[in-house]
């Protein structure tokens, strides 16, 4: 079963953030570099990627069969997402578990979701 980890940046984590000092916010990013490893070693890691602030994000729709990209308007937002991991494994407790390992747990809150598995679905 795959799950997505969801790692939130928001008031709580950017304050911790911001009173790390250098060397604390590398060892912070090295965390999680080792835990890619581990995921990866244990063969549970299918993806991981943190992402650009929401400022270089396009928002997209559709009118009339014309794809419409997007600068904004911006909402004022407090929370926006900051990366993921996203894992292979048996159940929810593994999935809980390596949550428990992501470095931003010790500041905030990530979500774990399973992914929906659309592979018998027809169309």
């Amino acid at each position: 079963m795959k799950y997505l980890i969801l790692i939130q940046s928001n008031p709580r984590s950017l304050a911790a953030w911001d009173a790390m000092s250098d060397d604390e916010r590398m060892a912070f990013g090295r965390d999680h570099l080792r835990l890619s490893d581990e995921m990866a070693d244990a063969g549970v890691l299918v993806a991981s990627e943190g992402l650009a602030d929401p400022s270089l994000a396009k928002w997209v729709s559709v009118r009339d069969d014309r794809t419409i990209p997007s600068d904004g308007p911006f909402a004022e937002v407090k929370e926006h997402l900051a990366g993921f991991y996203l894992i292979d494994c048996a159940s929810m407790d593994d999935a809980v578990a390596w949550a428990g390992k992501v470095p931003d747990a010790k500041y905030t809150e990530v979500e774990v979701r399973p992914v929906l598995d659309m592979s018998g679905w027809e169309f």
